[in-house]
């Protein structure tokens, strides 16, 4: 999850990377609704990320540059959510409608009641200020797993960090020290649990690789595996346990790690993907200064 001054190295990442999109939609195992196309929803933003589905199927993203979460109902319907958000990243919304939020402004770990009170949860690691925590995902018991990865950004006055390793750390529900569960990544980013709480799903987008983890019943993961060798910036899965990854449009994965489909999206870069809707059927895509919907016949599990 980047922002929009690196727009142009998106541009170059992109084509020499994934090459030219797909002109139409590539869906081997009929995942996309019959006859659904992408529907462009609003280009109102600047750089839309963080796609995180509620319980009842809205979703809230960010337009980072202007430091604002927006809210897209499950009526289909645009509004703003929140302003002053900490230059909010990834999110996602915990089991009492708390957005969980990776502030980048001061690098740190959120938590925004549905009343929009703010309460840190996360500040530094061992006294070193976090690289920037980027993406996000909250288990069954409540702790959050979150990519660590350095990106500068133009509001920060320092120009290196301080931790040297891009890392991906587990905060235990109710702690104030994270927990390092992998530090061999180079750039990890893109982060999703199992529903079953079962796995971690870790994308190392500088290595172009994305992972698979077991999860231990202390946080700590187990078993690392490679499923496939592409990156990604946000990413999801649905209930078949496919696996959806984003750049140039929306690639799928199944379980097996084979590529099963993808989805164009008319824009240089896609950033995140979510599931949205009361019955979780709709994709919901954010890429740059649009975000986009198409039906689905699977449905989200987040």
């Amino acid at each position: 999850m980047r922002t929009v001054k690196w727009l142009t190295v998106f541009l170059f990442f992109a084509a020499k990377v994934f090459g030219q999109q797909d002109k139409e939609i590539f869906d081997s195992l009929g995942l996309v609704a019959k006859g659904a196309t992408l529907t462009k929803v609003s280009s109102q933003f600047s750089f839309t990320e963080g796609p995180a589905v509620d319980k009842n199927g809205n979703i809230y993203f960010t337009d980072q540059p202007n430091d604002k979460i927006w809210k897209y109902g499950n009526d289909g319907k645009l509004s703003l959510f929140m302003e002053k958000t900490g230059r909010s990243n990834g999110l996602y919304v915990d089991k009492k409608g708390n957005i969980i939020s990776c502030a980048d402004e001061k690098n740190e770990l959120w938590c925004i009641s549905p009343g929009k009170k703010i309460k840190v949860l996360l500040t530094s690691f061992e006294g070193k200020k976090l690289n920037g925590p980027n993406d996000l995902w909250v288990d069954n018991k409540g702790g959050i797993y979150f990519t660590d990865p350095y990106y500068q950004r133009d509001y920060w006055t320092r120009t290196k960090p301080e931790i040297e390793e891009q890392r991906v750390y587990y905060l235990p529900k109710g702690k104030k020290e994270a927990i390092i569960v992998d530090d061999k990544l180079k750039q990890p980013n893109g982060i999703v649990g199992s529903p079953d709480g079962k796995y971690l799903y870790v994308a190392d987008i500088g290595d172009s690789k994305t992972y698979r983890y077991t999860i231990n019943a202390d946080g700590s993961l187990s078993n690392r595996q490679l499923l496939f060798q592409q990156g990604s910036d946000g990413m999801t899965l649905d209930n078949q346990g496919n696996i959806y990854i984003t750049g140039a449009g929306v690639t799928i994965y199944n379980k097996e790690g084979i590529k099963i489909g993808h989805i164009p999206v008319p824009a240089g870069w896609t950033a995140n993907v979510c599931f949205a809707g009361k019955e979780k059927n709709i994709l919901f895509i954010t890429a740059l200064e649009s975000v986009y919907t198409i039906e689905m016949q699977v449905r989200g599990v987040e």
